[in-house]
């Protein structure tokens, strides 16, 4: 079978995914990128130029498109534009696509291409049932996603949207949002007993992850709980930096805001850490710092609008979750957790254990062999 995957740009994320799929017998398996960004472009929203340090383009047959949009950006609907997918798509002969969701033009162009040549198209979308929409846009999406062949679940909550948008169950694949779990586990790692407990915030300080929200949790904390030894790191960048560090300083909190961290730096922020916090809103449509976190043996509290809160938040298993915007209530849950290192220790064990059993690139890959037999049978 002759399988393409259209997507954005190189992802740290979906790369392992290509490299399993290429190794599959049967698979005849070529990306198609949108574009190759540059250091600006990368760290776009991250606050800071960057390169990854983790190899993303080995291990797989690639072809980067020509984008032909104005302003060539991966994190904008008119930043990829890539119309000669029709030509590949008409001149070559392709079983099946696979596109990662309709966040940008080339998306669409690639749809519109499959329908006009036969194709089947797959999409792996990361839209859930969790972010309120208006009726327009929920017609919008009914019409859009009855072009596609079949669906491949990132979550729980991603089914569900497919379904509350008239998608047959039986067009609907598991094939769910992980990382590289042994990558990130820590065997070695032992319940800290000695204060700080030590909080991680890992990701981009913009609006939609609520940064100023785990800073305000703290204080509060601090004030309700003035003896319980509590610290956090901030590993990450961007437009509200300068607010948190502010806010840290006028209330005299115990942060270290460490900056950005690349892939091979994140994992040690992970190991010295006691428990992640991801405060975000509706934007986060999954969280897979939530998986990376849990991987290294961490427990986590996250918000109740977070995409793999259901799949991955266990209460008092796994990690805590709270209503988004409470900050008291985040509050709480940091309590909770600093209170009881040990316990806190048993539910990061715990937690590494479910993402390893069940978040895998092995399942993904598997995902995606089910759903491409179910269309070989359906032709």
């Amino acid at each position: 079978m002759r399988l393409g995957i259209l997507t954005t740009h190189p992802i740290q994320y979906q790369v392992p995914w290509f490299r399993l799929l290429a190794q599959q017998p049967g698979i005849d398996l070529e990306v198609l990128y949108c574009m190759l960004p540059d250091a600006a472009q990368q760290g776009s929203g991250f606050g800071v130029a960057f390169e990854w340090d983790v190899p993303l383009l080995d291990g797989y047959r690639y072809r980067v498109l020509e984008n032909r949009a104005a302003a060539p950006d991966v994190t904008t609907f008119d930043g990829c534009d890539t119309p000669e997918i029709f030509r590949i798509l008409r001149k070559e002969s392709w079983d099946a696509f696979i596109v990662n969701g309709w966040v940008a033009k080339s998306c669409l162009q690639l749809l519109a291409a499959c329908r006009l040549n036969a194709v089947p198209c797959l999409v792996r979308g990361e839209s859930n049932a969790i972010r309120p929409r208006a009726a327009w846009k929920r017609g919008v999406h009914r019409v859009l996603l009855s072009q596609y062949a079949a669906f491949l679940a990132i979550g729980s909550q991603n089914r569900a949207f497919y379904s509350a948008n008239g998608v047959p169950s039986d067009r609907i694949f598991d094939a769910p949002y992980c990382v590289e779990n042994a990558r990130f586990a820590f065997e070695g790692r032992r319940a800290r007993t000695d204060p700080p407990f030590r909080f991680l915030f890992s990701g981009k300080l913009i609006p939609k992850k609520r940064p100023m929200d785990v800073m305000r949790a703290l204080a509060w904390l601090r004030a309700q709980a003035p003896d319980l030894g509590v610290e956090l790191v901030v590993a990450g960048d961007g437009e509200l930096r300068g607010e948190c560090e502010s806010f840290a300083a006028s209330e005299r909190l115990p942060v270290r805001f460490s900056g950005f961290l690349n892939q091979t730096l994140i994992g040690q922020a992970y190991r010295d850490a006691d428990c992640l916090l991801l405060p975000s809103d509706h934007g986060e449509t999954w969280g897979l710092v939530v998986n990376e976190a849990m991987a290294s043996g961490m427990p986590a509290i996250v918000s109740d609008q977070v995409g793999c809160h259901p799949d991955l938040i266990v209460a008092g298993e796994t990690g805590w979750t709270f209503s988004c915007g409470d900050v008291e209530g985040l509050g709480r849950c940091m309590r909770q957790m600093a209170e009881d290192p040990k316990r806190a220790h048993a539910m990061g064990q715990t937690a590494a254990r479910r993402v390893c059993e069940g978040f895998s690139y092995e399942r993904v890959t598997g995902g995606t062999l089910t759903a491409l037999r179910w269309l070989g049978a359906r032709q």
